[in-house]
């Protein structure tokens, strides 16, 4: 028998991905008659063997300090007086077991680099897309493309299937003036930092089809606009990240400039552009490489020197304009070195400036191109966008696994930096998901023709809210910054693309929902301090999770009973004279 877990401080201290230079204790207890224990450290370089002294009750102790950044692999080897060895490995991906050809743990090992980043004890964040958030009056310049304009706030965006030769070229006017007089409303939920969908000039209403970098998008308002929100945001206490669409530009753009609106030039119409080296044609003009098979997303090539000057400039100006940080669009589809080289500007120009990468899945774990990604080793992003955690949230949520929700959330406590940890974004739902209300309330999913349409009934609904008003008690006390996704408080629902992107429903908005997230924001505020501690769990079976955080506590019933809750209640859903109620969650204090 061998005892170890590395989800747990007893056997691996820290629990999660190590300092470079700092020590990480590990211990074993065995009931084998052995000398002592080895553990092997292995990397593409070699192995390195650490001895865990033997202590007293069975247990075998030791340090080990790993000096250079990267990734690892480590085993246990019980060596017996003779010299045999007893191999130790996991099944599981956490405990140990003795074996042969079993699985090994991985060990990450970031650099000093991460290991300042700005405090976001306490934080919440705002994701808006901006043109569906708040229309307010402004004077609009011509755009170069012709833009279809809703007249009722209301309607349903148009879809692929509504009709031939779409170009979500349809647009509400949801403008940056307006997101400035929505700040006191943003500020009441708690918010301490705002992430905006792309804002550059764009032919498309996501503009994830960049125009011009260095321009506000003329439905948007202008620069000085942008720089007029940033100041106002900073005075209430909310920092603005703006989306870094780097991969890619828009085929109708200064760049490329496939339709000459922007003049004669640009990398489609003439060979001696500057730009036509940021681009990869295999027949020029008209056969080049573009994003996932979109011709109106010309790929660029990000190690190419003048683009990344141009990217360069790009980022300081921003900044220069009162942004406070970036998220990465695709960060998984971007090269090491232009990671490098976005986290190096930024950080020379502000080095509290956050990098957020969009990383769909475990970031420790991503291999991409051939290649294990080094997104959070210290000399790329700061943390991701985790969706791993979202789909544990709603896993859980729906089906009460108590067990497979710890495994989850454990998994990535486990791999991450702590740095990364403290401020990874913890989204429900996305520009790119599913509103969380329609994945928790819908009884069955609308097949792709008609998603972009689909409602809810009114008892789906109502499922939905109830089951989203648990999740987000996970959301909000989890690791990381709870990010809202506009409207999600307010009981906005939609399946995909665009029915994900619908208008913010003002004056229709669900106030017990609003009033829920405001109350969580005032506790995350109220209780920063117990809100930067680890997550230790408690308990995760028969439905019921509990896990602690500093001196607060949280509880979550999916079981098949009311659970009894001891200790001050902090913040609660169903909690009844003492007694959490099916589907209910409370925060207690201790």
């Amino acid at each position: 028998m061998i005892l170890f877990d590395c989800f747990d401080t007893e056997y691996k201290s820290p629990v999660g991905a190590a300092l470079q230079g700092s020590p990480v204790r590990f211990r074993v207890k065995t009931i084998h008659e052995i000398e002592h224990v080895n553990l092997a450290l292995r990397s593409e370089k070699g192995t390195q063997s650490f001895v865990l002294s033997k202590k007293e009750g069975g247990w075998y102790e030791g340090l080990v300090t790993v000096k250079k950044a990267g990734y690892y692999k480590y085993r246990f080897e019980l060596v017996r007086e003779d010299g045999s060895m007893l191999f130790v490995g996991t099944s599981d991906g956490h405990s140990a077991t003795i074996g042969d050809w079993l699985s090994e743990w991985d060990l990450a090992v970031y650099s000093k680099d991460l290991e300042y980043i700005p405090s976001t004890a306490g934080a919440v964040m705002y994701q808006i897309f901006p043109d569906r958030f708040f229309r307010a009056d402004i004077e609009c310049q011509k755009p170069k493309q012709t833009r279809i304009v809703h007249k009722d706030w209301y309607e349903r965006p148009h879809c692929f299937y509504d009709y031939d030769g779409f170009k979500c070229n349809d647009f509400f006017m949801g403008n940056l003036k307006g997101i400035e007089k929505k700040l006191d409303y943003i500020k009441s939920l708690g918010v301490t930092h705002i992430y905006l969908n792309p804002v550059f000039e764009s032919a498309e209403n996501h503009r994830y089809s960049t125009s011009d970098y260095m321009k506000i998008d003329c439905f948007l308002g202008t620069n000085a606009h942008f720089k007029e929100l940033c100041k106002k945001a900073a005075k209430k206490g909310i920092k603005i990240i703006i989306d870094g669409v780097f991969s890619h530009t828009g085929d109708d753009s200064l760049y490329f400039n496939k339709y000459k609106h922007y003049g004669e030039g640009g990398a489609y119409n003439d060979k001696n552009s500057p730009y036509k080296n940021w681009y990869t044609f295999k027949s020029y003009p008209d056969d080049y490489e573009c994003w996932w098979g979109f011709k109106t997303l010309p790929n660029t090539r990000e190690t190419e020197k003048s683009y990344k000057e141009f990217i360069k400039s790009v980022l300081e100006f921003w900044l220069s304009m009162g942004a406070s940080g970036f998220r990465l669009d695709v960060a998984d589809e971007l090269p090491d070195e232009f990671l490098e080289w976005v986290r190096s500007c930024v950080k020379q120009k502000n080095k509290d400036a956050i990098i957020i990468g969009e990383v769909w899945e475990n970031a420790i774990r991503k291999v991409s191109y051939g290649a294990r990604r080094k997104f959070l080793l210290g000399n790329q992003c700061d943390s991701v966008m985790n969706y791993p955690f979202s789909n544990a949230v709603c896993d859980y949520v729906l089906s009460g696994d108590a067990d497979a929700f710890y495994n989850s959330v454990m998994k990535i406590v486990s791999d991450y930096p702590a740095p990364a940890l403290d401020c990874l974004m913890n989204m429900l739902s996305t520009h790119d998901t599913s509103r969380v209300i329609s994945r928790l309330g819908a009884k069955s999913l609308p097949d792709k023709q008609n998603e972009c349409k689909a409602l809810l009934s009114s008892e789906e609904y109502a499922l939905g809210k109830a089951r989203l008003m648990q999740a987000s008690v996970i959301q909000f006390t989890l690791p990381g910054i709870p990010c809202i996704y506009y409207g999600d408080e307010a009981g906005m629902q939609g399946f995909g693309d665009p029915g994900c992107r619908r208008t913010y429903p003002w004056s229709k908005e669900d106030k017990e929902l609003v009033d829920h997230h405001i109350s969580l924001g005032k506790m995350r505020k109220t209780h920063k301090k117990d809100f930067s501690e680890p997550i230790e769990f408690l308990m995760h079976s028969d439905g019921i999770v509990r896990y602690k955080r500093g001196r607060l506590e949280t509880v979550i019933n999916n079981s098949k009973s009311a659970v009894e809750i001891k200790g001050k209640s902090v913040f609660s859903y169903k909690l009844e004279d003492g007694m959490l109620q099916i589907g209910g969650a409370a925060v207690i204090r201790r």
